[in-house]
């Protein structure tokens, strides 16, 4: 566990909930509608304060729970979504609420990490996705690093190539890609449902 599990980010959490802009909301909103049954259940891995993706799903009337490593954004979370359960760790290292969910989102986080650390969150959300399930996240479509805006931290990007191996690993298909109007990249990977399981025929000799 790392001595701080934000990574750097609660120190600034009230600046970074100044500049968070709203773009992305409307993808992950329509994306949510388009794949997901009306009021399904969605994590939102390094939620923040819920503005602006979880305030967009919230009301388009999906479930949402949120994990997040920084108490400030956790609090602010709390205190404009009540009703919404919300977890303050690191998500490389969460239970995920001991449940499973119908979609993870997870927006502005995997590339704020280690690699190791991005596949332990890949595995994590595998096992919070029921079979079916849609896992949404963002990184630059190119294999990158470069220093973070308001932590300094590097940041990095595997790649398409990597990312889609490293979903396979923890059997997760990826099936697509999106764009927002700010450019951001955004990866969609399906945990495929179980198969169904063969009927055994019996054989008798007479």
């Amino acid at each position: 566990m790392p001595t701080d599990p934000s990574e750097g980010w609660d120190a600034l959490a009230e600046r970074f909930m100044r500049m968070r802009s709203g773009v992305g909301a409307s993808l992950v909103r329509d994306w949510a509608i388009a794949q997901l049954p009306a009021g399904s259940a969605i994590v939102d891995v390094g939620c923040g304060s819920g503005v602006p993706i979880a305030e967009a799903l919230i009301g388009a009337g999906f479930v949402v729970s949120g994990i997040d490593a920084s108490p400030r954004l956790v609090a602010a979370f709390h205190a404009r979504f009540p009703d919404a359960p919300v977890a303050c760790e690191a998500a490389q290292f969460s239970a995920f609420f001991g449940r499973t969910f119908d979609a993870a989102v997870c927006v502005g986080l995997i590339f704020l990490l280690s690699e190791a650390d991005q596949a332990a969150i890949m595995g994590r959300v595998a096992q919070a996705l029921k079979p079916g399930g849609r896992f949404l996240f963002t990184a630059p479509l190119q294999a990158c690093e470069w220093p973070d805006t308001l932590t300094g931290r590097l940041s990095r990007s595997l790649g398409q190539t990597a990312y889609t191996a490293l979903l396979k690993v923890h059997g997760l298909s990826f099936v697509a890609s999106h764009s927002d109007v700010g450019g951001n990249h955004y990866y969609e990977a399906i945990r495929p449902r179980d198969p169904e399981p063969h009927t055994r025929q019996s054989t008798s000799h007479g």
